[in-house]
Parts: C-alpha cells; sequence; structure tokens
C-alpha cells in the first residue's frame, strides 16, 4: 500500500477530511518539545484549524529520548492521521500542521539553533511530569536528578527539558532577541508557575544574570483535555482502510477536545480562540478541576481496573460498582474541594463518565498507570490534603492510593508479573520484596517515599489508618471486593 506522504494529498481522499492550506507556504513558528501522541491529538490539531488564516505558525517537532515518531513521519513528510471514535464510527483527518520532527540525541545542535531562531516566538512541551526533572512533591527543580547535572556540566549540550530551554533561551539573550514564549501543556499542578520555577532556578545555577533574564520569560498557563490511547497495530489497519494509504502512526482519541490557556504571550501566538480555544487571565482553577476530576478518577480506575482484570477504561465502566465508585469520588470527595463559580460541576463530572464509558475508545488501564509516583501528587494526593485540613474523610481517594501501592509491587491477583513503567520501580519493588506478604510493612515502606508523600502525609495518622485498611483488604479479599464494600 502506498505510504502517506505530500504527493498524496494532490489525490482525492474519499471521505477523509485534507489540511485546508498550501503546505508548501507555511513556515515554522512554534517548536514543540515531546511530540509524542498527545500533542498529534490535541495543539496540532488547533494549529492546523489555524494555519490557513496565519501561515506562520507551523510546528517543528523534537523528540527528547527515543527517535521513533520521527522515524514514522520522516517518510510521510511530517503528515499522520487523527483518527476519531465515537459510537458511530471512526472519523479520519490527515494532519498537517507539524513541518518536521528532530531528535535531539542526533540533531541536538539544529534544536537549539532552531529555538534560537528570531521566527520561533512559542516552545511550547508534553514531556509528562517526569520529564521536568523535578520534586513533584514540592514542585522544585531536583538539583541531584542526572540529567540536571550533566546539563549544568555541560550547557551547550543538554539533555533534559530545563536544559534545552536555558541554553536556547541563553542563545537569544546573547544575540539581541527577544525570549520566546514557554508554554507547558503537562498535567502539572500551576503548570505554568511550576515550569517557570523550575526553568529559572536552572537558569540561576547556571548564572545569575541568565536566571534573572528567564525571570522575565513568559510561561503562560494551561489545561488540556482529550483521552488519546496507545496507538495499536489493528488502529494502523483500520487507518490504512479508511484513508487508502499507509500511516506508520495514527492518532485514535474521542472526538471531545478542551484546552484553557492564560494568554500571556509576549511574542504573539496563533488565534487559538479561533480553533475553539478558551483563553482565560487564570487558568488554575480548571487546572485544578481536570486534575482532580478526570485524572484523579483515570488513575484510581487504572490501578484498580487493572488488578481487578479489566484491560481498558470502558470495561471498568461496565462494572457498577466501580461506576458508584468514581461517582461517589467525584462528587463526594473532590467537587467540594473545587471553587469554580459559574461552572456547573456535576455536568462536567457526567460528562466524564460518558467519555470513560466510550465503547470504541480502548484506554488501556496499564497506560494510564504508567509513571504513577510522578502522578498521585497532583491527582489524589493534593485533594486528601485539602480533605484532611478540613476534617474530612476520603475513603475512595484513599482506595486510589492503596490501589497504586498494590500495584506497583509487580505482581498482580492470579500471581502474574506487571510491567511497571515508574522511575521508583526499582526502589519500590525493593520495597516491596522486604515487605513480603505484610501489607503494614509496605505501606510503611511505600509511604517513606518522600518525593511522593512527603512527610506530612507520611505521619499522618488519619492517612496511614485510611489508606493502610484500605490495602490490607486488597490483599485479603481482592479488588473487586473492596470496591463493593466501599461502595455498598
Amino acid at each position: 500500500m502506498t505510504r502517506l506522504s505530500a504527493s498524496l494529498l494532490a489525490q482525492a481522499l474519499r471521505g477523509v477530511v485534507l489540511p485546508a492550506y498550501d503546505r508548501s507556504r507555511i513556515t515554522p513558528g512554534i517548536v514543540h518539545l515531546g511530540i509524542g501522541a498527545f500533542h498529534r491529538a490535541h495543539m496540532a490539531v488547533y494549529v492546523d484549524d489555524l494555519l490557513k488564516d496565519d501561515p506562520s505558525w507551523a510546528i517543528i517537532g523534537a523528540s527528547l529520548r527515543r527517535p521513533d515518531t520521527k522515524e514514522a513521519l520522516e517518510p510521510q513528510d511530517g503528515l499522520y492521521t487523527v483518527a476519531v471514535r465515537d459510537a458511530e464510527g471512526t472519523h479520519p483527518r490527515v494532519i498537517g500542521s507539524i513541518l518536521k520532527v528532530l531528535d535531539a540525541n542526533s540533531e541536538r545542535e539544529d534544536l537549539l539553533a532552531l529555538m534560537a531562531s528570531p521566527a520561533i516566538r512559542i516552545v511550547s512541551l508534553t514531556v509528562t511530569e517526569k520529564g521536568y526533572c523535578h520534586d513533584p512533591a514540592t514542585g522544585e527543580l531536583d538539583e541531584r536528578h542526572p540529567d540536571i547535572a550533566h546539563d549544568l556540566a555541560n550547557p551547550a549540550a543538554p539533555r533534559s527539558a530545563p536544559g534545552m530551554l536555558v541554553e536556547a533561551l541563553a542563545r537569544r539573550r546573547a544575540a539581541g532577541i527577544a525570549p520566546f514564549t514557554v508554554m507547558s501543556c503537562d498535567n502539572l499542578p500551576s503548570n505554568g508557575a511550576t515550569v517557570k520555577r523550575i526553568v529559572t532556578r536552572f537558569a540561576r545555577l547556571r548564572e545569575a544574570a541568565l536566571g534573572d533574564y528567564v525571570e522575565g520569560v513568559a510561561f503562560p498557563g494551561t489545561m488540556v483535555d482529550r483521552i488519546v490511547p496507545s496507538t495499536t497495530d489493528a488502529d494502523r489497519e483500520t487507518v490504512a482502510g479508511l484513508i487508502g494509504a499507509e500511516d506508520a502512526w495514527p492518532i485514535m482519541t474521542e472526538p471531545f477536545t478542551q484546552w484553557v490557556i492564560e494568554d500571556d504571550f509576549p511574542a504573539g501566538r496563533p488565534a487559538f480562540e479561533k480553533a475553539g480555544a478558551q483563553l482565560v487571565e487564570d487558568v488554575e482553577p480548571f487546572e485544578r478541576m481536570k486534575l482532580r476530576m478526570l485524572n484523579g478518577s483515570h488513575s484510581t480506575m487504572a490501578y484498580l481496573g487493572y488488578l481487578a482484570g479489566y484491560e481498558y477504561i470502558s470495561d471498568v465502566m461496565g462494572d457498577e460498582d466501580f461506576v458508584r465508585l468514581i461517582h461517589g469520588l467525584m462528587t463526594q470527595e473532590v467537587m467540594p474541594t473545587l471553587d469554580m463559580p459559574g461552572v456547573d460541576l456535576g455536568a462536567y463530572r457526567d460528562q466524564l463518565l460518558d467519555r470513560f464509558r466510550n465503547p470504541a475508545l480502548k484506554h488501556r488501564t496499564w497506560q494510564i498507570a504508567m509513571d504513577g509516583s510522578q502522578k498521585l501528587p497532583q491527582r489524589l494526593l493534593a485533594t486528601i490534603r485539602e480533605r484532611l485540613a478540613a476534617g474530612q474523610g476520603f475513603e475512595r481517594l484513599g482506595l486510589g492510593v492503596a490501589a497504586w501501592m498494590r500495584y506497583v509491587i509487580g505482581i498482580d491477583e492470579k500471581g502474574d508479573n506487571i510491567d511497571v513503567r515508574d522511575p521508583l520501580a526499582l526502589r519500590m519493588q525493593a520495597i516491596a520484596a522486604d515487605a513480603g506478604d505484610d501489607a503494614e510493612a509496605l505501606y510503611i515502606g511505600l509511604s517513606g517515599l518522600g518525593e511522593v508523600f512527603g512527610t506530612d502525609l507520611a505521619e499522618n495518622q488519619s492517612f496511614a489508618e485510611t489508606v493502610a485498611t484500605h490495602l490490607d483488604s486488597l490483599f485479603e479479599i481482592g479488588v473487586k471486593q473492596t470496591v463493593n464494600e466501599v461502595v455498598g
């Protein structure tokens, strides 16, 4: 079968939405670090909608760790398919907003030179929580992180996202070029302010004056939302049948998409609002709503669902006890912590439950379970801290934390190995090995991970009683019976 490419766009692909602009006329205005599936399902689609009106905002992507995205898209001239799945079927659209993908490992200097050029006015990121080399419990730069140590010793050849940003900004300062805007699209609390704090600290460790310069750079906050499962070979076959061409890495996603952006772009920006984004003065309430309601529910379903034998989130939602658990988690424990005047939180909750039920969206519990040590502080623990401070219970949130502890030992309820993907996986498995079959010892060991729980939760008696009791129940009677008892 013919490979998707620019030359193929000249042919009429029946039933396929194609770029509504001349790709030969578009020029880059954005560099995106961490060009994974989520970015290509989300921001790249918004930009694709806008290039017909302003062709100066195309994207150059960069893979910081692996060249697989570059290898997939380079033979396709940067083109790929976004396939939206709903109950009526799969709806393909070819996206052309990404002009090129660079591999930061082999093309580092090209990437830095591009970021330092005047044409680039925004550098955006989806590098996941762990990509910022920070302590998720404090939101501060982890100055002992090996990539940070490397980048401070070798500032012109950085490995990390903070190192890349600061080196490019340093070059712009030296050349008298105004700084670009840094826009994180990752699920971090107060992501704009948090990334600014991390990057500014790194710059100040390099040079005090450079830190002062970075302090003046704009880091707008964002809230992003679209469910993007991993692409399978079966998905590739489906897309090939729909577009009549081979696409090495199509993106499968849901109809829903949301983007809330703090409007702070001194160097200019695309007219994101014309593509459906919401530009606001303060994005933090929306970000907190999404992190706690969607992401907190997702993580809870992922750990419990995987252990219960459910492969996909839609399978979890086929179990009425789990539906009641997640409905109660959002309604009784999360929504009271949110101050959102003018927002119908009950309607948002119901919309989330409907999205989770989408049977066409094969979102694997194992995928969502990755990097839990980086995600728990924002998705579950921040809400628990507020509930504790108010003297309120957190039974369902506590069960989510206990499920994570049960999951990371790396053995499921049938005795099969779990492929735990997490920066702390080796430490957690060592703790589990020392604890053996003792649930209390496992709780003590894992809650002692300061970068996850801090000292306040580790030493809180109410937190210990709630989570340890649930953890013991997960071992004694299993996930499904534990969930049944909690909702019963």
